[in-house]
């Protein structure tokens, strides 16, 4: 009996060492699997053009298709290489971009890439002709903001700061002064360590709701502001690395100097954003005042006095030197199902010193204007067609969209 028990222990020992063995294994293929995620575009990062502005066809690690991921439309990405020159020598204003060419071949894959080339952190904004028909607002409110959710304002700024990793957290709780059996935080004891020592902090009760809210814990790296007391998380500290968590999103290194410091802050923010924030102003005016109105869950009509506002506010700090102001990519796909007094919009849009890089596509040759009977190419009124620089996509021949399959295949992780 004995034999037979011990016997019947070892194999539930396998049996729950093998089980375990396939839970790790499965949780790390899930974490494996998360830490990768694959859009239409994914495999775009570049033009793919040489130093004088000619396509790039190489393969290989370092050849132009591996740079950029865009097959073929050699043409096209030398067109799109002049643009780029174009913006950066800010020769562009009060012009626009028409991407023409069948479906299928590319147009979109070619903005972001115009997008890519402006650097990684310009917003790229991609919004539907059709759009604009489809909603409850005004067609040209549609247009106003997508322009503005294409233009990011970066805010630099030094604050006083706490920055370290949480070793601690203990809120300290005290009976209800206004009666009743519970009890009440009165305040939280947090202590950070950095590399050049450790901080114990006694805080406000209204920062433990922001601690909840960001769902930190022992090991996470944070930074406190002194002077409005927000917190922030910035991610996992790295020695944690090894653990298997489903949840785990950056880790990060110890913070380098003291626990309490000054820190340059720089903050990236949409010009939508602002509006969306500010809708019904309160407190004050300033940068910071407007991105914590964003946490507000609050809807009302964005008017143009209140833009008009929020632009003066935000070029009283570009003249200051806090703020920058970082124009992105503003791309309307099928731009022929936009009708008279959109293009009437964009026309002077355009000419507006807050104004994007605004990149349109088509698929149509000569067909009617919407909202009038007037034939024009690409369903574009003359004189805004006037203002564009236009490209011209090429069919893919077979070879290409097989060589376009491989890298699909090779970015999804599929065996072809």
């Amino acid at each position: 009996m004995e034999g037979s028990s011990s016997s019947n222990n070892s194999n539930n020992n396998n049996n729950n060492s093998s089980t375990n063995v396939a839970q790790t294994l499965k949780i790390d293929k899930t974490r494996k699997e998360k830490s990768v995620r694959v859009a239409a575009h994914s495999h775009i990062k570049g033009l793919g053009v040489t130093e004088k502005g000619l396509a790039d066809a190489s393969e290989g690690a370092n050849g132009g298709v591996a740079r950029s991921g865009i097959i073929g439309q050699e043409k096209a990405r030398e067109a799109a290489a002049v643009v780029v020159d174009l913006v950066n020598s800010k020769r562009m204003a009060g012009r626009a971009v028409l991407i023409v060419g069948p479906p299928g071949t590319g147009k979109t894959a070619l903005a972001m890439a115009i997008a890519k080339e402006l650097g990684n952190k310009v917003p790229f904004c991609l919004m539907v002709g059709s759009e604009v028909f489809s909603s409850e607002v005004g067609r040209t409110e549609i247009l106003k903001e997508n322009f503005r959710r294409a233009i990011a304002v970066r805010v630099t700024e030094t604050k006083e700061v706490y920055e370290g990793e949480v070793t601690e957290i203990t809120p300290e709780e005290i009976e209800n002064p206004h009666g009743g059996y519970g009890k009440t935080i009165s305040s939280v004891h947090i202590t950070l360590r950095s590399t050049k020592g450790t901080k114990a902090l006694r805080l406000d009760p209204s920062i433990y709701d922001s601690i909840l809210k960001e769902k930190i814990t022992r090991g996470d790296v944070i930074f406190i502001e002194a002077g409005s007391g927000s917190v922030k998380r910035v991610g996992r500290v790295d020695k944690f690395a090894h653990e298997v968590d489903l949840e785990a999103d950056e880790y990060v290194p110890l913070p380098k100097g003291l626990v309490h410091k000054h820190k340059k802050i720089v903050q990236d923010v949409t010009l939508h954003d602002l509006d969306q924030a500010n809708a019904q102003p309160t407190g004050g005016q300033d940068i910071m005042s407007m991105m914590g109105q964003m946490l507000k869950p609050k809807k009302t009509e964005i008017t143009d006095k209140l833009r008009l506002e929020i632009n003066k506010v935000v070029n009283s700090y570009i003249e200051r030197g806090i703020a920058e102001l970082v124009p992105g990519v503003l791309f309307i796909d099928e731009v022929h199902m936009l009708d008279i007094e959109c293009f009437t919009y964009l026309n002077k849009a355009l000419e507006s010193s807050l104004a994007p890089i605004v990149i349109l596509a088509t698929n149509k040759g000569m067909c009617k204007v919407n909202g009038t009977d007037t034939i024009s190419p690409h369903g574009i009124p003359s004189d805004l067609l006037g203002r564009m620089q236009i490209i011209r996509m090429e069919s893919y021949t077979l070879e290409k969209m097989v060589n376009i399959l491989a890298i699909r295949a090779s970015v999804e992780g599929v065996e072809v």
